[in-house]
């Protein structure tokens, strides 16, 4: 149904356009009733629709109406898979349009800075290439069922210590490079309905109030054409927001925000044309919600909780499989130990927290697959109400697991441990589950480590057990996903999305997190995650896009159309992978790019694509990347523009960022000359670098060898120091250690000359 908004919002009263843009209360959009403007409903994800039950009696985080909880992006992200995160976002649309929901808040993006964040487990990735190609596929997903999605939180949210006033202090590129490409790709190819402003402020200015990434960058530049929210209290000053470029305020403000609005129009403090674009861009959304609303719309509980289940599997990533003992065989005694494995750590805490349709638990679900042919046993191990250790509990454990073939200790992160509103102070698991392990493994040498924890954990035990899962927080079917992949129902396939350190003091954030005071700064720059640890040369406990498989996969003939390119063209790139193994599996292959020599300190590698493939055993595919100008590029914060040096790079391909198993070498031309400025405080060394300065340099210097001194010939060609004092030294420098012959008159017409 086309409707003339304009000439809609030519019938609006200045209060009237004013009420649009905040709340009407915790949820809902305010409705004009006498213009047939409706309300429309926004709910909390994005793992699953928390829909507030509004008979409840709880003022903050009410109690919510049963849907299904798939697993959380922490988790799902280590699937590196596209079409599976399709199947998660087709998924919760319907779960909306049957509770009618019109806008789901998710997909949260926030790049993995520190292990620390207590809201970790609800974003995808350290990598920004990763974590905007999923977040893509989300979008894209649920809006083709006619339900919007909020891209969250925009920019930078990236802890939870003082999140609602902290001023995070990024470089012009580092910003660009990590914090905001994640959300470029996904607002240029997702198009979401909403974004979300994060509560942060970035550079000294709230993100609410952040003309230059509300604006500039999101409107202007990307080319969002939705509207922005505020996440829930991030406004500051109204009419400072709305200038800004921040639409919708939420929750209410019980009509403050409102009169601000209107008070600013008055006293000419706010053009009304600014308040008009806002409320065009409120009402093209607020109708196109409406217009995509389902009748009597239902959904298939079953059906979802499979595919929950689905989703975990796909996503479990096995870290160690020592002499094989992964997939186990249903036979002999089993020792299950770890209360986790009856009352499972599923999801995390906060906004996101879902009420699940139902609740599997490990304990039964492995039961059910070996169906009496083993014998199972059952111990508590430790108490998930504190951290103090139980002798007794250990003990009875360290009894059953002695008579057991093998031993699976179900442990990791108690939810009060990370949660929406706080970040860890440490990387550690419970003493009590630490130390389970410990005792364990002395009397059960086949021990098997299955961790439910939303980010990552150290794990001084890593070398005495046989076997590690790390499930992350796989939702209410992650139990049965888990004993899946214990008894080889399933291929595990999944792989890190994100490094683990093998302590906290690794990461290249240690120093500079949470920050001091009110401001934190962001001094690691574009070294985020593996970047970091690979030009560190630091081990990490397991790499970033790290995991294994019960078969083995051989990568061989890399090929590329073409060896040398401009920054115009895009080059596609071959590779074959085989299953030699036993058994059908998935692979996901890894391509990342270097650039062997540059001006600027970049990274060793970077992602820059991924596929994941299925291989029955024996088979092999050929799995094709295109990369463009992109690929190759950095921001360059002169030109303010993405830009690609000429030169060589070289190409990776593997199964890891640290197992590259082949590379290629190609060219790229650059067709953009960035003209350098001269000043009477620029180097000589910097004139050498540009033609018309070299040939005047080489004149100059020719002339004062002549006088003697350091520009003497034999001087300055045999002479290092000299050599390096004269690379380094200023034009002005030539003034005076030419011995007279250089004047002001010379240097002012060499600027002349190389600045044309």
């Amino acid at each position: 149904m086309e409707r003339d908004i304009k000439s809609l919002i030519s019938q609006m009263t200045l209060e009237e356009k004013a009420s649009l843009c905040s709340g009407l209360d915790n949820w809902h959009t305010k409705p004009i009733e006498r213009l047939g403007i409706p309300s429309i409903r926004m709910s909390d994800g994005p793992h699953g629709l928390r829909k507030e039950d509004e008979n409840s009696e709880e003022e903050i985080l009410k109690n919510s109406i049963p849907s299904t909880c798939f697993p959380t992006a922490a988790t799902t992200a280590c699937s590196w898979d596209r079409e599976l995160i399709k199947q998660l976002g087709k998924a919760l649309a319907e779960e909306c349009q049957a509770e009618e929901v019109d806008i789901i808040l998710g997909p949260a993006i926030n790049i993995k800075r520190s292990p620390l964040c207590g809201r970790n487990f609800e974003y995808f990735s350290e990598d920004p290439y990763l974590s905007g190609q999923l977040a893509t596929a989300y979008i894209q997903a649920v809006q083709s069922l006619g339900v919007g999605t909020s891209l969250k939180h925009y920019a930078a949210n990236n802890q939870e210590h003082r999140r609602f006033t902290i001023d995070e202090i990024i470089d012009e590129r580092t910003l660009r490079e990590i914090y905001l490409t994640n959300f470029e790709g996904p607002v240029k190819e997702g198009n979401p309905w909403t974004v979300m402003c994060s509560y942060n402020r970035i550079n000294g200015t709230l993100a609410s109030e952040n003309r230059y990434t509300l604006t500039d960058i999101l409107r202007n530049e990307w080319g969002f054409e939705g509207f922005v929210v505020s996440d829930w209290g991030a406004v500051n000053e109204r009419v400072e927001a709305i200038k800004a470029g921040l639409d919708l305020e939420m929750p209410s403000s019980y009509g403050i925000g409102d009169k601000k609005i209107v008070e600013a129009v008055k006293r000419g403090e706010l053009d009304e044309k600014i308040l008009d674009q806002t409320v065009e861009r409120l009402l093209k959304i607020i109708f196109k919600a409406i217009e995509n609303r389902k009748e009597n719309a239902t959904y298939n509980k079953e059906e979802h909780h499979k595919l929950a289940r689905k989703i975990a599997t796909e996503s479990i990533v096995l870290l160690k499989n020592q002499d094989n003992i992964l997939p186990l065989k249903k036979e002999g005694t089993i020792a299950i130990i770890g209360g986790f494995a009856k009352n499972p750590r599923y999801q995390g805490g906060g906004s996101s927290h879902v009420n699940p349709t139902k609740l599997d638990n490990a304990l039964e679900e492995i039961e059910k697959i070996v169906q009496g042919k083993a014998n199972v046993l059952y111990e508590e191990g430790y108490s998930l109400e504190t951290d103090e250790m139980n002798q007794e509990l250990i003990e009875k454990a360290k009894e059953t697991a002695k008579k057991s073939d093998v031993a699976i200790i179900f442990a990791g992160l108690p939810e009060r441990y990370e949660s929406e509103g706080y970040d860890r102070t440490h990387m550690k698991m419970p003493e009590n589950h630490n130390k389970l392990i410990e005792e364990v493994t002395k009397v059960q040498p086949n021990t098997i480590v299955v961790l439910s924890n939303g980010s990552p954990v150290e794990m001084p035990w890593v070398d005495k057990v046989k076997g590690i899962i790390e499930s992350y927080l796989g939702g209410q079917a992650g139990a049965g996903a888990v004993a899946d992949i214990l008894f080889g129902e399933v291929n595990p396939s999944g792989k890190l999305a994100e490094t683990f350190p093998k302590k906290l003091s690794h990461n290249p954030s240690y120093l500079n997190f949470p920050g001091e005071g009110n401001k934190v700064e962001y001094r690691e720059g574009v070294f985020v995650g593996y970047r970091y640890y690979d030009k560190k040369e630091i081990e990490p406990l397991f790499p970033f896009g790290y995991g294994l498989s019960y078969t083995t996969f051989e990568y061989t003939d890399i090929t590329v159309d073409k060896k040398e390119i401009t920054d115009k063209e895009t080059i596609e790139v071959k590779v074959k992978v085989k299953n030699t193994g036993k058994v059908k599996g998935k692979e996901i292959v890894q391509l990342y790019v270097k650039d062997i020599e540059s001006t600027l300190n970049r990274p060793e590698k970077e992602l820059k694509g991924f596929e994941k493939i299925e291989l029955e055993p024996g088979e092999e595919k050929t799995v094709t990347f295109t990369l463009d100008k992109r690929a190759f590029a950095y921001y360059n914060t002169e030109i303010k523009d993405w830009h690609v040096e000429s030169g060589e790079f070289e190409i990776l391909v593997g199964r890891s960022s640290k197992d590259i198993e082949l590379k290629e070498t190609v060219k790229l031309n650059s067709t953009v000359t960035i003209k350098k400025k001269y000043d009477r405080n620029s180097t000589i060394g910097d004139l050498m670098e540009d033609p018309t300065g070299a040939q005047i340099i080489d004149e100059l210097i020719q002339k004062l060898s002549k006088v003697g001194g350091m520009f003497s010939q034999d001087d300055h060609k045999s002479n290092e120091m000299v050599l390096a004092m004269i690379k380094y030294m200023p034009l002005r420098g030539l003034i005076n250690f030419g011995k007279g012959q250089f004047t002001e008159e010379m240097l002012e017409e060499i600027h002349e000359k190389v600045n044309k």
